[in-house]
């Protein structure tokens, strides 16, 4: 598959169209919000597209799309979008509308599975087994093109993913289920930032 990799500086061109089903993803200095600055953006239409924002960090200026990010009338398809929807929230200043997960998929509808990655979901769904030596590189500075490659890779097979999870939580009785969790997701976000990090629910 021939892949359509584009970086854009700041910003999503004005001109943009990508559809009302997209796929998201960010790239962080790390998982601790207040301390790793979200330094990316991705975003794929699903036809082997990769849109990735590189932000100036002084200001994170990117009205479009923080435009995008929060129309309701767009559907957003992340994979654990737990630690995207927070760095997101921090320094876009923007609520993410309209979300699904993968990761949230995955674990209700693949319960003969303890894996739950998106390496593992591209493998069973795609048959691609892609690299993820990138995962833990400097997202901060120059980007190189195996890093945009990754960058790609962690949306364009998304919107493949979900159709096939939906498929098997229909058939298990388990929709539903999926989107009461959905509904918790921004609320769950919400705890993260305001440093609840332990399950509240336990005893």
């Amino acid at each position: 598959m021939s892949n359509n990799i584009q970086l854009h500086k700041d910003d999503l061109p004005d001109d943009l169209k990508l559809g009302n089903i997209i796929a998201v993803d960010g790239e962080f200095m790390g998982l601790n919000v207040r301390r790793d600055p979200l330094c990316l953006i991705q975003v794929s239409s699903g036809n082997s597209d990769a849109h990735i924002v590189q932000f100036n960090r002084s200001n994170y200026n990117a009205p479009n799309l923080v435009k995008l990010l929060n129309d309701d009338s767009v559907t957003k398809i992340f994979h654990y979008g737990r630690a995207d929807l927070a760095h997101i929230k921090y320094y876009l200043k923007t609520e993410t509308n309209n979300i699904l997960d993968t990761k949230i998929a995955s674990k209700l509808a693949r319960s003969y599975s303890e894996n739950h990655s998106l390496k593992t979901l591209i493998k069973e769904f795609i048959n691609i087994d892609i690299s993820k030596q990138f995962q833990s590189s400097d997202f901060g500075g120059k980007l190189n093109q195996a890093q945009l490659k990754y960058c790609a890779n962690d949306v364009i097979y998304l919107h493949k993913i979900h159709e096939e999870l939906i498929k098997i939580l229909e058939r298990e009785n388990r929709i539903k289920l999926y989107k009461e969790c959905l509904k918790f997701l921004k609320i769950r976000v919400d705890l993260d930032l305001a440093l609840f990090k332990e399950d509240i629910w336990s005893h």
